[in-house]
């Protein structure tokens, strides 16, 4: 995708006309509303079996599901069911998918995956989790990995059906508001930039973890209640762009750090979002369902974000159930939108 050099002029049209052109690639590939996935992590004792969690998802529309790891025992179940998967690598196999030969990415994902599930079920591998936050360790080795992976699949003849890229949390860029003056912390771009240079190429999307909950606990003096819940009156105005709340703000703080790298056409996806139903300030069923609910709305209407408008964003909700097998603040186990009795904490609905 061309890139859009900013140019010095007075013409104040000039900016609106780049944005058109900026998200016009998008729009082409835009046939139907963006896709709402949910996640399923399982750091949890009492979870319902799999075969349980399938006729749960079938009947509540549920298509496509994000898992952490490729574990045999959630998978498998997944096989013919039409589901589709972003399925995730862990951070620890990232030195031996990097050092490694490329065929040797390919007989991992034939023994890891396909054994397992159709490829044509496999809409996603997401590499890493939050890898430059949390296991910063492991980081160079994160693109070498996406490399061998995605040539394993050019082997296979699927690398242009599954799309390959990495979960980053909001704490990769060094600055956020306003959203124009999103940019990635300078430390981590001798990573990133070769990434996104990857995702161009590749028409793959920057993966991004969005949790405004999160906003709202760290900045209560800034974030108030109702800009994270999408719920706010005020309208914030960033270089003529109206802004409402925290989620389209994050996005296009991303929107913007990538053009400062000189990247303006990778599509974003939310791999993560969600909102706790207990376990610290502000959490709660009713704010969840207005979370929850004002994010399927908006993706299935394909609303965008001010910056990219009309661009649906594809999202994963977090989480299918609570977890109480997580560690830290108390907030983290409840995330989950079922009960493990297939209950729905709140009437959300997915279609």
């Amino acid at each position: 995708m061309a890139i859009i050099q900013r140019m010095r002029t007075n013409q104040r049209f000039l900016p609106h006309l780049v944005s058109v052109f900026t998200i016009l690639p998008l729009l082409s590939h835009l046939t139907e509303a963006a896709p709402v996935g949910v996640c399923y992590g399982r750091v949890a004792s009492d979870l319902p079996p799999p075969p349980a969690v399938i006729h749960l998802l079938q009947a509540n529309g549920i298509s496509r599901i994000r898992i952490f790891n490729p574990d045999p025992e959630a998978l498998a179940p997944f096989s013919g069911t039409g589901i589709k998967l972003m399925i995730g690598i862990p951070n620890e196999m990232l030195p031996n998918l990097a050092n490694d030969t490329v065929s040797a990415s390919l007989i991992w994902l034939e023994s890891n995956i396909f054994t397992h599930v159709s490829p044509s079920q496999v809409r996603y591998l997401a590499v890493g989790n939050e890898v430059l936050l949390n296991d910063p360790y492991y980081s160079p080795f994160l693109v070498p990995a996406i490399v061998n992976l995605y040539r394993a699949l050019q082997m296979l003849g699927l690398a242009d059906t599954i799309k390959i890229s990495s979960p980053h949390a909001a704490a990769v860029l060094s600055g956020s508001y306003p959203p124009s003056a999103g940019a990635f912390d300078q430390n981590l771009t001798s990573i990133l930039v070769p990434l996104l240079k990857f995702l161009n190429e590749t028409e793959s999307p920057l993966m991004v973890n969005v949790y405004p909950f999160f906003s709202y606990v760290n900045n209560h003096p800034y974030v108030t209640l109702d800009y994270a819940l999408f719920r706010s009156s005020a309208v914030e105005i960033d270089r003529d762009l109206e802004y409402t709340n925290v989620y389209d703000a994050t996005i296009d703080a991303f929107v913007y750090a990538m053009e400062r790298e000189g990247f303006s056409g990778i599509p974003v996806v939310v791999t993560e979002t969600g909102w706790p139903t207990d376990g610290g300030d502000g959490a709660g069923a009713g704010n969840a369902l207005d979370y929850n609910r004002n994010v399927v709305m908006r993706t299935k209407g394909n609303i965008g974000t001010p910056k990219r408008p009309g661009v649906g964003v594809e999202v994963f909700l977090f989480d299918l159930f609570d977890e109480n097998g997580k560690t830290g603040v108390e907030f983290e186990k409840h995330f989950g939108i079922f009960g493990v009795n297939g209950i729905k904490a709140y009437d959300i609905s997915f279609i």
